[in-house]
């Protein structure tokens, strides 16, 4: 479903007039197939966000492609109602002039759909993500922290995309939080059948959904297990990672 093809990206490093370049990404290649939720996991600085910025289409690679069912994910039309991202710093996703009804309506306009089944769809969206048509009218700023990831995740399916990239998408909720929103992720996949892009630095959170990982070191695939053999990596960096935690 989508495809990453020898994708590369560099920036320009130093001043204005410089030529020097830093690369970020290099020769990345995988495939995240129908229905899959797909760990990217990487430190900071591993080039992890670069990644997920290409696969929605905010940025173009300078060599390679990112293909959605075959069509180049550049194309509005072909990101446009197929997929979504939910980010980390939800404060700045959300319009803080825009109620939470107004937020999550944005996306269902290009639908094209009816009033009354925009209405009935926000409620439901809402009670989806375990909100109530009361926070239909608040704003931002009146929400906790994860009630403000939970309307970004409801306006994320509000298309009901084929895909939805996840950027440390928890990393900024408390514990108790991340394993509600990771069970939220969990029902909503089994629900709509939708392909995850897990992009997170903690190894414990993508066991616990992901079907399959890759681990990013300084741009590259250094290498990619299905979630079961995780305890047999055979990379030092992805054993090193592991090792940092107590269980998973």
């Amino acid at each position: 479903m989508l495809k990453v093809d020898r994708v590369e990206k560099s920036y320009q490093k130093g001043g204005l007039f410089s030529r020097e370049k830093q690369i970020v990404l290099k020769n990345i290649r995988f495939e995240c197939n129908s229905g899959e939720c797909l760990g990217i996991i990487g430190e900071s600085g591993s080039g992890k966000s670069t990644l997920g910025r290409l696969i929605v289409g905010i940025e173009k690679p300078d060599r390679g492609s990112v293909l959605f069912e075959g069509k180049n994910i550049r194309d509005r039309n072909v990101r446009s109602g197929n997929i979504s991202a939910v980010f980390q710093d939800y404060t700045s996703s959300i319009n803080p002039f825009f109620t939470v009804e107004e937020a999550i309506r944005e996306p269902l306009k290009e639908q094209k759909k009816g009033q009354k089944e925009i209405e009935y769809k926000i409620d439901h969206l809402l009670e989806q993500v375990g909100l109530n048509a009361s926070y239909r009218k608040k704003y931002p700023h009146e929400l906790s922290g994860g009630e403000a990831q939970r309307v970004c995740i409801a306006r994320a399916i509000s298309t009901e995309p084929k895909c939805i990239l996840l950027d440390e998408a928890i990393s900024s909720l408390d514990v108790s939080v991340q394993i509600q929103v990771l069970d939220l992720f969990k029902m909503l996949k089994k629900t709509y059948n939708m392909s995850y892009i897990f992009i997170t630095h903690d190894i414990q959170a993508a066991a616990y959904i992901c079907d399959r990982v890759l681990f990013l070191k300084n741009g590259q695939i250094v290498e990619m297990v299905q979630i079961e053999h995780l305890r047999d990596v055979q990379s030092d960096y992805a054993r090193n990672l592991l090792q940092k935690i107590i269980t998973f």
